[in-house]
């Protein structure tokens, strides 16, 4: 019997100590907080109204942003922090409403959301504007407009402001401090505001964080890395000017994370300056857009752990309540997932808007223009192949199949579904998709097909567009298809020209549907500002091989094209 009770006091025990040990850990988080970027307040509409020809997404837009049900994801979100206990304090890198430049209404709306918020929870909110939150033309809301609409949201905070812009300082806990950068250009609509100045700033921020025995933690709306391949030539207005050199200074001054937006993926990048010292840029997503995301960070010395954190359920009540416009549909699908309704909408909307893009005028390209024709038929033809089913009678399939290109399954209906999945998995962060997969093969080979399709037909309209109008009255196809259809079937799908043109964009088709930086965009942790197991040398050598990594890449790209060129 005392042996049996001797066993059970030992698993109590064992117990006790696992309990304290988890307790213990738990403890001994030093700052939690959570991050919202983009979030596009919008007052709602009295009534949803259709934009574009989609049965049940009639009312996305071309920013595929939910603007209606804007207030109500907020509120969701805030929501979520108000009852996790471990979130202590609340991060916005900019964009907190959409059209704040002009719209003061839109700052009143959100402003009091947030205040209502840290009254009811006292749990501080630290926001910095985005491009979209302020402006510098003769009627727009100026950035001292921005400090006292928001002045309770880091500024009442503040250890310093400073006068010409919105950036400033705050403590975070007892270890660190947040350098809040202000990175915008008031003058221009997306372009960063980096300067001398604001660099200089920062370094004094770093600095004096580092004799004050806190870590810096740095918030701003651009991107600071690349979450796009070659962003800086893709997508430049929304990545800092000399972004390498930006990070590799930052880094060297101790800083190690970034929270940005403003591109509005879920992306974490790395970077490794000269000196060994790794800086993560945290990219989140637009709030109140697919994938209706945000972020939870808990720090201690040894580790920073991320997570993503999904809206699912919005209070539909409340919105039916102030919106109407909503079919039974809407709401039946929006309180199953909320998320997945967003998807849709997000597909919609970036189809809407492509589809736009491709219309002559909004190209500025008029009848009278000696290429109207030329580009019209490109335009054509590109948007004729995306409608078109993968599979099936008068197909994609069918259709690559005469220039002896050969799709594989899938279960994606047409190019347009691809397409936009794509798209939404890059805004959702942690594209998966390696160089073998469905996706990336499909995504190639119809670029392969399109370059040969569509420029046949654009060389048919432009170099023998009267031969090709006589032997149209014998219906016959145009010259210079059925020459190209001649040359796949005879010689292979692709010729040595279209073979080139494929190796240029293939690198940059791939990187966009491959995250291959080896760092999860989702959940993971990394290294804290104190790590122990922190070597410089380590990170020398794991730049070095980034580098090469991404070299041979490339290179096997070249070779394969090269290869099949002249068939070794």
């Amino acid at each position: 019997m005392k042996k049996f009770v001797s066993l059970l006091l030992c698993i109590s025990m064992l117990f006790s100590f696992a309990s304290l040990t988890a307790f213990a850990k738990e403890e001994s988080v030093d700052l939690s907080i959570a991050v919202a970027s983009d979030l596009h307040y919008v007052e709602p509409r009295e009534e949803i109204e259709g934009v574009i020809e989609d049965e049940l997404y009639f009312y996305a837009n071309r920013r595929a942003a939910m603007e209606d049900e804007s207030g109500f994801i907020i509120d969701a979100f805030l929501k979520d922090c108000a009852e996790d206990d471990s979130v202590q304090y609340v991060l916005i890198p900019g964009d907190i409403v959409n059209d704040g430049r002009i719209i003061l209404q839109q700052h009143i709306d959100a402003a009091a959301k947030l205040r209502a918020f840290e009254k009811a929870t006292g749990k501080p909110v630290f926001v910095i504007p985005g491009n979209h939150d302020y402006g510098a033309g003769e009627n727009d809301i100026k950035f001292d407009d921005f400090k006292e609409l928001y002045a309770d949201f880091g500024y009442d905070k503040a250890l310093t402001v400073e006068e010409n812009n919105c950036s400033y300082t705050a403590n975070l806990g007892d270890k660190y401090r947040l350098i809040a950068l202000d990175s915008n250009d008031p003058t221009k609509s997306t372009e960063d505001g980096m300067n001398a100045q604001k660099m200089d700033w920062v370094r004094r921020q770093a600095k004096q964080a580092e004799k004050d025995g806190r870590y810096p933690v740095l918030m701003m709306h651009h991107n600071l890395l690349d979450h796009l391949p070659v962003q800086r030539l893709l997508s430049r207005n929304f990545i800092v000017k000399f972004h390498y050199s930006t990070a590799d200074l930052f880094a060297n001054w101790g800083i190690k994370a970034v929270f940005t937006g403003h591109e509005h993926c879920g992306d974490v990048s790395v970077y490794t300056s000269t000196l060994g010292n790794k800086i993560y840029d945290f990219a989140n997503t637009a709030l109140t857009m697919y994938p209706i995301e945000f972020r939870k960070i808990s720090f201690t010395d040894e580790e920073i752990t991320y997570k993503t954190e999904t809206i699912r359920k919005i209070d539909t009540d409340a919105l039916t309540s102030v919106v109407g416009g909503y079919t039974d549909e809407h709401i039946r699908l929006m309180n199953e997932d909320f998320n997945s309704y967003a998807l849709g909408f997000l597909k919609a909307g970036v189809k809407y808007r492509l589809l736009r893009s491709l219309k002559m005028e909004q190209m500025g390209i008029e009848e009278s223009n000696p290429f109207y024709n030329l580009v019209n038929t490109a335009v054509t033809g590109l948007k004729d192949i995306l409608e078109m089913p993968l599979y099936g009678e008068n197909s994609v399939s069918e259709l690559a199949a005469e220039y002896n290109i050969e799709l594989p399954a899938s279960n994606y209906k047409n190019g347009w579904d691809l397409a936009t999945h794509l798209v939404s998995e890059h805004y959702a962060g942690g594209e998966k998709y390696p160089l073998t997969s469905v996706e990336v093969t499909m995504l190639l080979r119809i670029v392969n097909l399109i370059l040969k399709d569509v420029l046949s037909t654009v060389n048919d309209e432009v170099f023998i567009k009267a031969a090709n109008e006589l032997i149209a009255k014998n219906d016959a196809d145009g010259i210079t298809k059925s020459i190209v259809k001649t040359l796949s079937n005879t010689f292979g799908a692709v010729k040595p020209g279209t073979y080139f043109l494929v190796a240029l964009v293939s690198p940059l088709l791939y990187e966009f549907a491959y995250d291959s930086d080896e760092v999860d965009d989702r959940n993971g942790v990394i290294e804290g500002y104190n790590s122990s197991d922190y070597n410089p040398m380590d990170n020398v050598i794991a730049k070095i091989s980034d580098f090469f990594a991404t070299l041979s890449l490339y290179f096997s790209f070249f070779i394969e094209i090269v290869a099949k060129i002249f068939k070794f």
